[in-house]
């Protein structure tokens, strides 16, 4: 029996990250997508997003006290797998020009500037995994492999 070979690393915008951690649409697509993938390196700010993105399902009452609990839970395994660019003077400087170049919100343009750091500013043939349109969008205008 041949087992399948893992994918290369990719880099995760939080957007991907969310339905591994609460049950959404995206979840069993994505949980398939992490376990095919070598190396998951994610923005050093994505945590803070992911727990944001959980406490406002569960605010909205989206996502119950217990599956809030467990949410945050499954954040900290997935945490201990990935690996983080770390904010920078050349992620900043990086960032600064998204905004203007793409129409990006500030948080997407730390995450656009982050994997171009992975990277080495050299994007083609690197995977990035998101599921949010604008930021996709950006990514595969400068030349990464979007998936969602």
């Amino acid at each position: 029996m041949k087992t399948k070979r893992k994918a290369e690393s990719a880099f995760w915008d939080t957007s991907a990250i969310v339905p591994l951690c609460c049950q959404q649409n995206l979840s069993q697509s994505m949980r398939k997508r992490w376990r095919e993938t070598s190396r998951v390196v994610v923005w050093w700010g994505t945590p803070v997003e992911v727990r944001s993105a959980i406490s406002r399902l569960h605010n909205e009452g989206l996502l119950s006290a217990k599956g809030r609990q467990q949410a945050l839970a499954r954040l900290e395994v997935l945490r201990q797998e990935w690996r983080e660019i770390l904010p920078s003077d050349k992620v900043r400087s990086l960032a600064e020009r998204l905004p203007d170049a793409y129409g990006l919100r500030a948080l997407d343009s730390f995450q656009l500037a982050a994997v171009l750091v992975w990277c080495n500013e050299k994007p083609k043939n690197r995977i990035f995994v998101c599921d949010d349109s604008k930021l996709s969008q950006a990514a595969q205008t400068v030349g990464f492999t979007v998936v969602p």
